[in-house]
């Protein structure tokens, strides 16, 4: 039976893409889709144009790196942002073909988790860092050594996402987190 990886690409059930030095240098239909943009206003373009802002890209590309070079992939559910400025949840996972040189060729898979985690608050940069590290259920010393911040700092964003989502405690903010509600 003849292949055809092409076609395969194009009609994932997951957005795809194909980087170089953190560059788009392709991607299938979905991912278009889902971040409201065309082949051709994305191919090129850095991975800065998907993030909320360009501290997110920054940062989650240095902590990433070291994954990508240790382990050869990298998996995490993050906020990302569309063509048109509305952020939703999305879970990543990339592959880095050269572990020597993580962000030098890699590919990358894009699943949009919207409907069962909608965006329903205004985060900042740092809040949705943490809410994403809650959801992984990392402590606050371990979101801080992740973060590289201290844990405390991390008490004080859990605080404000609390107050965001009006939660009693951290277990009933990571079900709203979860549930977007």
């Amino acid at each position: 039976m003849d292949v055809d990886y092409r076609l395969a690409f194009e009609l994932a059930p997951v957005g795809l893409c194909v980087s170089r030095n953190r560059t788009m240098v392709d991607c299938n239909a979905q991912l278009c889709q889902m971040f409201g943009s065309s082949r051709e206003l994305l191919v090129g373009q850095s991975f800065l144009v998907l993030y909320p802002s360009a501290d997110e890209y920054e940062r989650l590309g240095a902590r990433m790196a070291p994954i990508l070079n240790a382990k050869g992939h990298y998996s995490d559910d993050r906020i990302m942002k569309r063509a048109n400025g509305d952020v939703f949840w999305c879970h990543v996972t990339g592959r880095a073909l050269n572990r020597d040189d993580p962000h030098a060729d890699g590919i990358w898979s894009f699943e949009d988790l919207s409907a069962q985690r909608p965006v329903r608050a205004e985060l900042t940069a740092r809040e949705r860092e943490v809410a994403a590290r809650l959801l992984d259920g990392l402590t606050s010393k371990e979101i801080g050594k992740t973060l590289e911040i201290s844990h405390r700092t991390v008490e004080i964003y859990r605080a404000r996402l609390m107050r965001k989502y009006k939660a009693s405690t951290t277990a009933d903010l990571v079900h709203k987190l979860m549930a977007g509600a």
